[in-house]
């Protein structure tokens, strides 16, 4: 129920709906974005309006897992942090540090690695160009694929 009312947000608002649906799937609830990139394909939105809309919803998602592992209490990075999902986050940004951003676009274990790097007080440029940049390829990558 939760997908279609999400799709139902691009059907009535386009873009805008698709960056909100991408904002969302990038924080740590269980969704795909990259179903919601092929829901608006189909829906008829151009190509290069699915990647900016998506792209920048997804970046301004991981812009605030950032901040909640930055200024997040203590008890609200422990239970986002509880999932095998989030050990996993934690045991790769352990043993490559901040280099775990490359994998940030991988579903599951990429939204952890994001509330991580806050945690680790990755420099914020750093943070922008290797995790927003991951998803824009990504996304970038998802509109050449057979729908």
């Amino acid at each position: 129920m939760f997908m279609e009312d999400l799709q139902h947000l691009i059907v009535a608002y386009g873009g805008i709906g698709l960056m909100v649906v991408s904002f969302v799937a990038a924080t740590i609830l269980p969704f795909s974005s990259e179903a919601a990139v092929y829901g608006a394909l189909r829906l008829g939105m151009a190509p290069g309006e699915v990647l900016l809309f998506a792209s920048v919803g997804n970046c301004l998602g991981v812009l605030f897992n950032y901040w909640i592992g930055r200024w997040g209490s203590e008890s609200l990075l422990h239970r986002a942090m509880q999932g095998r999902a989030g050990r996993r986050a934690i045991d790769w940004s352990g043993r490559y540090g901040k280099w775990a951003l490359l994998l940030s676009w991988l579903p599951f274990i990429g939204d952890p690695l994001t509330i991580i790097a806050g945690i680790m007080r990755v420099r914020i440029v750093f943070f922008i160009a290797v995790a927003c940049g991951t998803r824009v390829l990504r996304y970038g990558a998802l509109l050449f694929l057979p729908v």
